[in-house]
């Protein structure tokens, strides 16, 4: 794991990989959509390059926004990972919930949402994009704080404040919104959590759902959809084997 910090000369860089918890600083996290074409990558931030793009002001929201909270640090999943390493790609994606879990704070900066519609009552927060998304279900869940953010990079509200609209748009428990164990909650209604949700890669769709259910397995792109909601639903049924009462139907989310 990587983490985003300032520089001597006011740029941003990257600290050296920690690979144990004991060496991991207080780190706020970035939850967000992406853009095609316009995301600040590891190869970006490694070469100087990309600061045009619309996702470098994303990874500066988010470092600003961090030193204004008193953190040094943050992770920005775009350019703290280097994805041509395809062992360090499945290492991130399997170790993605935890590091969602133990950020002090994660902000949502949802780039389809202003703050004027929102104080006026409009409906952009609750058709953004940013709920219709595959990986932003464990990064709703796992932070403890979790706190949203407009175009602007003004903040409309936290998890806490919101957790009514939350609950409506999602339909995820108020209890899971509130940090309620996840295992207290059965395979299928956790299943369906993700149900309206999509990936832009027909796999990911299993695998990021790890989290949800705390489980690792191998990442093969290539396999379909298919085969790899079969591997998760294996390992989900073995790691509940201690636990017949939880046993549930296994069924993966219909695509929408």
């Amino acid at each position: 794991m990587r983490l985003l910090k300032y520089t001597s000369d006011g740029g941003l860089g990257l600290t050296e990989d920690l690979t144990t918890d004991e060496k991991v600083p207080p780190y706020a996290i970035l939850s967000h959509t992406w853009q095609k074409g316009q995301e600040w990558t590891f190869d970006d931030l490694s070469s100087g390059n990309g600061k045009h793009k619309t996702g470098y002001q994303k990874v500066l929201f988010c470092a600003q926004q961090a030193r204004r909270d008193g953190l040094d640090y943050c992770w920005v999943d775009t350019c703290c990972i280097n994805k041509s390493s395809s062992a360090e790609l499945s290492e991130a994606i399997n170790s993605m919930f935890r590091w969602y879990q133990n950020s002090k704070k994660c902000y949502v900066y949802l780039l389809d949402v202003s703050c004027r519609d929102f104080a006026n009552g409009g409906q952009s927060f609750r058709k953004s994009r940013w709920f219709t998304r595959g990986w932003t279900l464990q990064e709703l869940i796992a932070p403890a704080c979790v706190e949203f953010y407009s175009l602007e990079g003004k903040q409309i509200g936290d998890k806490s404040s919101l957790v009514q609209d939350i609950h409506s748009i999602t339909g995820i428990p108020i209890q899971a919104l509130q940090g309620c164990p996840l295992p207290q909650f059965s395979i299928d209604e956790r299943m369906s959590w993700a149900k309206n949700r999509h990936t832009e890669r027909e796999e990911d769709a299993a695998y990021s759902l790890l989290g949800i259910f705390d489980i690792h397995i191998p990442l093969l792109y290539g396999e379909k959809r298919e085969k790899a909601f079969a591997r998760l639903k294996r390992k989900i049924m073995k790691s509940f084997e201690a636990r017949p009462r939880r046993r549930m139907l296994f069924t993966p989310p219909k695509r929408t």
